[in-house]
């Protein structure tokens, strides 16, 4: 608190607003936030917010009206106090419930009033007065004249003030009606009574408001709509008194034009952009834009900034997934909800705003999920120019209320400003319309509305659709919420992408950064160490879920605080990072490295992209690799030549190498360009040739192989037979045509899904392998799965109930099934996560409930683990002598981290009862 002492001084009796000095009553003591950022004493009546606060449309002339200005909370906004002093002093613009603001308390109506000098070089020109959002209903007079209203929270707008100005001072009165959740207007997760997780309101005005001189004619919007595939910019221009004006619109980098066009207002300009460098995550590059009025009266100027990319949808490896630019990246975001505690909705500096955004990128994610909430326009810069992609919601009305007719035309008319406003912004690939039914209402109608005013971004029906019974079947997105999760998110269909749109909300008390109150979450943990454990082992759990589930996309809540919520990476005050950052951000690459689906330690079989040859896979035959067709009624023999095991890689420990399945310690190599499958020999030449790099893909959406010590030579099938080549070599395989192609692969879902072998037909058992407990054996009672100890002298009937036929998988041949040794045509299975003993029904479900891919035994030493084959990343585990399909450190007692790796690998033994 030390750096905040000067918060509480008092202030002075005058208030000095442009050059006007207006006496006032003296003001006690202010009270401090109840609680501070590094940012909060930085901010003084000089320095709120200086920052031009409209990246996309920025003019070289204006003036910031953010500091001090006078306040009054009032019960009608009828008659403006024209020529009167207000008692209290407001720093606008923050909120007027935070610390931040002087007031620190919600009013529902209230007036705000300063004075301003319009510089004399504006002359002969137009004066723009601009907000940047209030919230909810404003009304401005100017010198007593009634200049504009509107409604809306989150939206900017601007009245042109010129009529009403005089010489000298101005008198700038501005009326805000606030009412929150006592209406059905949009609010987010305001609150008059906050508590759980609803927060304080944040009332008023709340962003940036400034003057700008402007011509008679001038541009009042942007928007900006890159055409990848055409290689160019859709520009429509919007202007005002400007009817029959031309538009030159030029894109720049470096300070040096690229593209040009010319047209009408309103018109689409089409400008192209060669060779355009493309907006990813990983390169989040931006290009410049001016465009001019030409026509007569015109010469207005304005500069913003756009980014080239592409967003969609296509199927990858049968699997429909989100793209951008044309390639499938997993989208590993959080939940950031924009709460400060000293400005609320509102950060307390630029640098703040910022800091958010970058701490996040430098955890490894690549995606924020904006949770209903809009935010400044300079937000949405940083996270274009940082490289994050947005999901933005629609501020959601208020819960335990149908919307009214009323409610929901503003609903509506909000949603389409929030659009309108911000569909230039490079980074947003999401709408998301509802959140958790919400205020919800027609939800598909909705999200066709909300796509025919955007078709160039994904469309989230509903956010959390599996919670609430609002899906309204459409849209781009199937979004499931599942706390702690990630559970068993919804897969995809055929025309909607699966999304984790809410897991996580692991929390840790952090006494000392905490808000007033009790700190809650959806699971406490202990401490750092403790916390970080369970996050890693809950996002460890995505993987199976990507390679196996479909799933496309996870949102982690939350990246701060916020009030009483206690399950932030940070602490509310961004004081503190909770969890031990490299372990975070390992975890967190490794989850988007396993999107490619190269996954050290995982099963992959790697598909051919070439047009017209998508049906062949790489394989291995007679010691050479190749490429050939592979389907479900392959020989067993080639899908396991088709399957490889991802090794880190031998000579480096970063790239990877492919071991056969079918031939433990026989790898791809390459040797005389040539690859082909051979033991490894122990040579360091060996290791090296047999290491290959994952890069980028260069056409269309999978990974490109480069050798290791061959830079620049990348695994290429060419007739059939795989080498390394190198575009425009001297070989034959190393021709340009369709190179691009030719080295991309698309890793998927092996056509051998098992890991470890076991004989079908055999009578087995399963011994437990955990110490202690390894004379247990798995066996059926009363047609549940448990285990129990079973010897020589066992009786008969246990030991039959612990023997069981090694069938091939009842839906998968790679996989297998147990048929029991004494009900013949009863398999094991599992319902509702637990283990038992059924008679086989002949459904598909039942077939892939009673299905089970072996795997290498987890715990080491032999044995196998049994995962299955339809809920991802799920073992079969013993736990208190029940059997249930487990998986680590998840939501239920059974899946417990405590020697979950001992409980779920089993030793194959002889069978009790042949």
């Amino acid at each position: 608190m030390s750096r905040f002492s000067g918060w509480a001084r008092r202030l002075t009796a005058v208030l000095v607003l442009s050059g006007a000095v207006v006496a006032l009553p003296v003001q006690e003591a202010l009270a401090a936030p109840p609680l501070t950022t590094p940012w909060t004493a930085e901010v003084t009546p000089d320095n709120a917010l200086p920052e031009y606060p409209r990246p996309q449309l920025v003019r070289s002339e204006w003036q910031n009206l953010n500091g001090l200005w006078q306040f009054a909370a009032t019960g009608s906004l009828t008659t403006p106090p024209t020529g009167q002093n207000l008692a209290e002093q407001v720093l606008v613009p923050y909120p007027i419930e935070s610390g931040l603001s002087r007031i620190q308390r919600h009013e529902d109506r209230m007036w705000y009033r300063r004075t301003f000098t319009v510089p004399a070089g504006w002359s002969g020109r137009r004066v723009r007065l601009n907000f940047g959002a209030v919230s909810w209903e404003t009304r401005v007079w100017v010198n007593g004249t009634q200049v504009g209203t509107h409604t809306g929270g989150y939206d900017p707008f601007a009245f042109d003030i010129t009529p009403a100005l005089r010489s000298g001072s101005n008198e700038l009165i501005v009326g805000v009606y606030a009412p929150v959740d006592a209406t059905g207007a949009p609010i987010g997760k305001q609150r008059r009574s906050p508590g759980g997780i609803f927060y304080t309101a944040h009332s008023g005005i709340w962003q940036t408001v400034w003057m700008e001189p402007v011509n008679a004619a001038s541009i009042s919007r942007l928007d900006t709509t890159p055409d990848v595939a055409a290689g160019q910019l859709d520009l429509v221009v919007h202007a005002a008194g400007a009817s029959g004006q031309q538009v030159r619109a030029e894109v720049l980098t470096g300070g040096n034009v690229v593209g040009t066009a010319t047209g009408a207002i309103g018109a689409h300009l089409r400008i192209p952009v060669p060779d355009a460098r493309l907006w990813t995550p990983d390169d989040p590059f931006l290009y410049d834009l001016r465009v001019t009025l030409t026509g007569t009266g015109g010469g207005d100027v304005v500069t913003g900034y756009f980014g080239m990319r592409s967003v969609g949808k296509a199927m990858v490896g049968g699997v429909l997934r989100p793209t951008l630019n044309g390639r499938f990246v997993f989208q590993l975001g959080t939940l950031d909800q924009g709460y400060w505690p000293d400005g609320i909705s509102t950060a307390p500096t630029d640098a703040a705003l910022r800091f958010d955004l970058e701490q996040q990128k430098a955890l490894g994610f690549n995606t924020v999920r904006k949770h209903v909430k809009v935010e400044p326009a300079r937000w949405y810069y940083w996270a274009d120019r940082l490289g994050l992609m947005v999901w933005q919601d629609m501020p959601s009305m208020r819960t335990g209320a149908t919307p009214s007719t009323a409610d929901r035309a503003n609903f509506e008319s909000e949603l389409r400003r929030m659009v309108d406003h911000l569909r230039g912004i490079t980074s947003i690939v999401q709408w998301v319309p509802f959140n958790e039914g919400w205020g919800e209402y027609d939800p598909a109608r909705i999200a066709d509305l909300v796509k025919s005013w955007d078709p160039s971004r994904l469309v989230n029906n509903n956010s959390g659709s599996n919670c609430c019974g609002f899906d309204g079947g459409n849209g781009d997105v199937v979004d499931d919420h599942i706390y702690v999760g990630p559970g068993t998110p919804q897969r995809p269909s055929a025309t909607r992408v699966a999304v984790l749109g809410e897991f996580g909300g692991l929390g840790l008390l952090s006494p000392g950064h905490q808000w007033p109150g009790t700190g809650f979450a959806y699971e406490m943990t202990a401490n750092p160490t403790a916390l970080t454990d369970r996050y890693v082992s809950i996002n460890e759990q995505l993987k199976p879920l990507i390679a196996s589930n479909g799933l496309s996309a996870s949102i982690y809540t939350q990246p701060t605080d916020v009030e009483n919520e206690v399950n932030g990476l940070w602490t509310y005050d961004r004081r503190v990072l909770k969890m031990n950052a490299d372990r975070v951000r390992t975890v967190n690459r490794s989850v988007l490295q396993s999107a490619t689906g190269l996954t050290a330690g995982g099963l992959v079989s790697l598909r051919v992209t070439t047009a017209g040859h998508t049906d062949r896979f790489l394989r291995h035959q007679d010691g050479l690799a190749r490429t050939d067709v592979v389907t479900a009624g392959s020989t067993d023999t080639l899908k396991l030549d088709a399957t490889f095991w991802v090794r880190p890689g031998l000579a480096n420990a970063t790239c990877f190498s492919f071991e056969s399945r079918n031939f433990p310690g026989h790898y791809l190599r390459h040797a005389a360009s040539r690859v082909r499958k051979d033991a490894r020999d122990g040579t360091p030449l060996f290791d090296q040739d047999a290491t290959f790099c994952a890069r980028a893909a260069q056409a269309g959406t999978g990974v490109s192989l480069e050798s290791l010590n061959q830079p620049g030579s990348y695994l290429r099938h060419y007739n059939d037979a795989v080498y390394i080549a190198r575009s425009g070599g001297p070989n034959a395989w190393d021709t340009a045509a369709s190179f691009a192609a030719d080295v991309t692969w698309l890793p998927g879902t092996p056509w051998w899904r098992s890991g470890a072998g076991l004989t079908v037909g055999a009578a087995q058992s399963l011994r437990v392998t955990t110490p202690g407990f390894t004379d247990r054996y798995l066996r059926h009672q009363d047609s549940l799965a448990r285990t129990d100890v079973v010897s020589a002298t066992s009786p008969p009937l246990l030991r039959e109930d612990a023997t069981f036929y090694v069938r091939r998988g009842l839906a998968e041949g790679s996989c297998y099934s147990f048929e029991s040794r004494n009900f013949p045509g009863h398999y094991l299975r599992h319902a509702d996560f637990r283990v038992r003993k059924d008679a086989r029904d002949g459904t598909p479900l039942f077939d892939q409930d009673a299905t089970f891919c072996a795997q290498p035994g987890r715990a080491g030493g032999g044995g196998v683990t049994l995962a299955s084959y339809n809920i991802a990343g799920h073992h079969v585990r013993h736990f208190a002598e029940a059997v249930h399909i487990a998986v680590p450190g998840g939501s239920h007692a059974f899946d417990a981290a405590a020697s979950y790796d001992q409980d779920v690998t089993w030793a194959v033994a002889p069978p009790w009862a042949p």
